[in-house]
């Protein structure tokens, strides 16, 4: 085989490769928009809008952490048991 045989080979096999990497690039695009869209559909029956996402989990977290407070109070020792 000739040098300019190996060479055109050489970029007939690097366009295949760029084609089925540009469409397994596609494929992977297609899927994260379809993931994207679940996301917000779920967030939108959950009534969160995604600008208002970081807000909403800050004030789960905070809701969360009064909730365990809130157990772990109720769920305690009488003082008067804790001395004895």
């Amino acid at each position: 085989m000739s040098n300019e045989a190996i060479r055109l080979q050489n970029i007939k096999s690097q366009i295949e490769r760029g084609r089925t990497e540009k469409a397994r690039a596609e494929a992977t695009l297609e899927s994260l928009a379809k993931q994207e869209q679940d996301i917000h559909q779920q967030l939108a029956a959950l009534g969160v809008s995604p600008e208002n996402l970081e807000a909403e989990i800050e004030r789960l977290k905070t809701e969360i952490a009064e909730l365990l407070s809130k157990a772990e109070r109720l769920l305690a020792p009488p003082a008067a048991a804790q001395g004895v």
